[in-house]
């Protein structure tokens, strides 16, 4: 990233321009504001302007993000107010840094706004097992591939389990690559998809004429999956008189056709997986205990993705690489916020939520940048529960003047019970406290409390995401 320095208005910035040198990053400087219109504006740049006593920053960035709206500015400030702070968000400077500060403090605030990662972690060859499309690098991912590859040999039943969008498929696959009988087919039938009847034809096969429409003899996947491998997808949808066939061809190694004479003898190694817990099911009635202890000879319980926070980014980068691909979009980055945002999202759907939202992503990003609006339409910080209301509970909505604009000393949209202004309290410590009282005031309600403050429903997000890192709960 090079960062551009706007010297016009900034205290000591050659001093400035130094740390920025020391800590990594190349500036690009601007003695004037004509200076700065005139040169090339990246995405991932960052403008350094300075704000105190005569010197109007404020104007000046107002005047910047109208000629260049996508500009993100940090405001180097001398002796803050709180018209300051309420102004800066009216604006949507990026961020405020106090003078005096030391390198450290700068090094912090540009990197956290900067908004583009340059590099998602690369996805090496130890990142993706086997060939079977798993992507990962956590200990707790590690440690379920080591035991799957510890048993993949062995012919004993596995029951993968874990939440919907886990990869449970594709741990079974990767059993059965690091198996010895990766040479044979690999077959798959997911459980929930057919009803009893057609799940059993499925299953075990039919003779010609067994049934109405029966014209052709078809062996079912017991057949089909023989001196290999088949995985029984969330068998817990399983009708129970089909489970206790099932038992019984585990039992026998062997399977009857419908419709047929004599049954067939087969030699298949069984994986099963379920998003259910079984013993829950036992207790209900929904499944039978003797067949669960037939397939649990082993369990393997995948982890849900917010419990793997740390292969977050190597699974988006491989599903960025993929999706650049695949659409001719090459060059696309995530934002640093973006990747803040994945690494704080709940991920219900857990890793093809994650897939599907890098392909949103990828297909709505203007530019080459990756921003979290371009994947969630109404990105809410987890944890703060949203509240929804129509623009007609709250009245009609003001226009946010610019400082220039006022006619007066008070900030627009300024909360009641306000401090009064002082030119020595924290800037920081000021716009923390504005937002707390307008989201008491509004009884934790960020669209109001927005709409008082005159900033964007998403300026007031992007705010309390940042207090969140910080560990700091409004």
């Amino acid at each position: 990233m090079k960062p551009i320095v706007l010297t016009q208005h900034m205290d000591q910035p050659q001093n400035v321009m130094e740390w920025l040198k020391k800590l990594g990053y190349d500036t690009q400087k601007a003695d004037t504001y004509e200076d700065l219109l005139s040169l090339p504006f990246e995405p991932h740049q960052l403008v350094l302007m300075g704000h105190g006593p005569g010197k109007d920053g404020l104007g000046m960035a107002a005047n910047l993000l109208r000629n260049k709206p996508d500009a993100r500015i940090l405001l180097i400030a001398v002796k803050p107010t709180i018209e300051d702070a309420i102004a800066a968000m009216q604006l949507g400077v990026a961020d405020i840094l106090c003078q005096p500060f030391d390198a450290e403090a700068l090094g912090h605030a540009v990197e956290r706004n900067s908004p583009v990662l340059h590099q998602t972690p690369p996805v090496t060859d130890w990142d993706t097992q086997a060939g079977s499309g798993i992507v990962c690098r956590s200990a707790a991912m590690m440690n379920i591939l080591n035991k799957a590859k510890n048993v993949a040999n062995s012919r004993a039943s596995v029951l993968i389990c874990g939440e919907s969008g886990t990869g449970k498929e594709l741990l079974a696959r990767y059993i059965h690559e690091n198996s010895d009988r990766k040479a044979a087919p690999f077959v798959a039938l997911n459980c929930a998809c057919l009803p009893e009847t057609l799940l059993e034809s499925e299953l075990f096969g039919y003779e010609k004429g067994a049934f109405s429409g029966a014209t052709v003899r078809k062996p079912g996947k017991f057949e089909l999956a023989d001196k290999g491998t088949l995985l029984l997808d969330e068998v817990a949808e399983m009708a129970l008189p089909l489970q206790a066939k099932l038992l019984r061809v585990l039992q026998e190694g062997e399977v009857d056709r419908l419709g047929g004479v004599k049954p067939v003898k087969i030699d298949v190694r069984i994986l099963a997986a379920t998003n259910r817990n079984l013993k829950d099911d036992i207790q209900a009635g929904r499944f039978r205990e003797d067949l669960f202890y037939r397939l649990n000879v082993i369990q393997l319980k995948l982890p849900a993705l917010r419990e793997r926070r740390e292969d977050i980014p190597v699974l988006a980068g491989f599903f960025l690489q993929q999706f650049t691909n695949a659409y001719g979009k090459s060059g696309l980055k995530f934002a640093n916020s973006t990747i803040e945002a994945m690494l704080q999202w709940p991920w219900p759907g857990n890793i093809r939520e994650l897939k599907n939202a890098v392909e949103r992503g990828v297909l709505l990003a203007q530019g080459s940048v990756i921003l979290p609006g371009d994947i969630w339409d109404d990105w809410v910080s987890p944890g703060i529960e949203e509240t929804h209301i129509q623009e007609a509970a709250v009245g009609v909505s003001r226009p946010v003047s610019r400082p220039e604009e006022r006619q007066d000393n008070t900030p627009e949209g300024a909360p009641e019970d306000m401090p009064e202004p002082t030119e020595i309290m924290d800037l920081t410590t000021l716009e923390r406290f504005t937002i707390q009282k307008a989201l008491q005031k509004t009884d934790g309600n960020r669209t109001h409390a927005a709409q008082l403050l005159g900033i964007s429903v998403r300026t007031l997000r992007n705010k309390l995401l940042e207090y969140r890192r910080m560990g700091i709960m409004l």
